[in-house]
């Protein structure tokens, strides 16, 4: 496993993206952590804006078991890699240097899980955070398309399900527009 990198998140999330693309409007955002699109996926954060550890593992298959108790929430969805070209990134800065591709058998269908820890923790009142509070663990590895499957649950993850039942589903926040958020209108509007 790699080691955890910091990732910086504007707008309360960030990618597992294929060759950057964010097909925004095909998102489905019904679980409250993993947001798969017509290609690739959003991870939704606790914090709006700053740095969270994120660690990428690419498999062969999957893996035995669950993670460890040290995860608060944990789900899979299937995610599609039509360049083969998973990676984590930010929104804004693009791919992380030092994570791993997550598709490393080329094009094609995967399964993403996601770990997460700490997301909600530690953010001051504006839902920004001066250090690291959250961690974030994705696995992949190639399986065919699946329903998404909520694994380990916490009260934020349980409060979020309750609360988008029945009701429209989420929206991304509109970009600002400072130059790096108009950078990300345009690479949202591309997908």
């Amino acid at each position: 496993m790699s080691a955890a990198h910091s990732v910086y998140v504007p707008e309360g999330t960030f990618g597992v993206l294929d060759a950057g693309e964010i097909p925004v409007q095909t998102a489905d955002w019904s679980n409250g952590l993993a947001v798969p699109m017509s290609h690739g996926a959003l991870i939704v954060t606790g914090i709006h804006t700053g740095e969270i550890r994120a660690t990428a593992t690419p498999m062969t298959g999957p893996p035995p078991g669950l993670a460890d108790d040290l995860w608060e929430e944990i789900v899979e969805v299937s995610v599609h890699a039509p360049t083969g070209g998973l990676r984590v990134e930010s929104l804004e800065q693009g791919p992380v240097d030092g994570l791993a591709p997550l598709s490393p058998a080329g094009p094609g269908w995967y399964r993403l899980r996601v770990h997460a820890r700490g997301r909600g923790r530690g953010t001051l009142p504006d839902k920004t955070s001066p250090e690291p509070v959250e961690d974030y663990l994705v696995m992949a590895w190639p399986a065919p398309w699946a329903d998404a499957d909520i694994l380990r649950t916490s009260g934020r993850l349980e409060h979020d399900l309750a609360h988008s039942a029945g009701a429209p589903q989420p929206q991304p926040p509109a970009p600002s527009r400072s130059k790096e958020q108009e950078a990300l209108r345009r690479r949202l509007l591309r997908g």
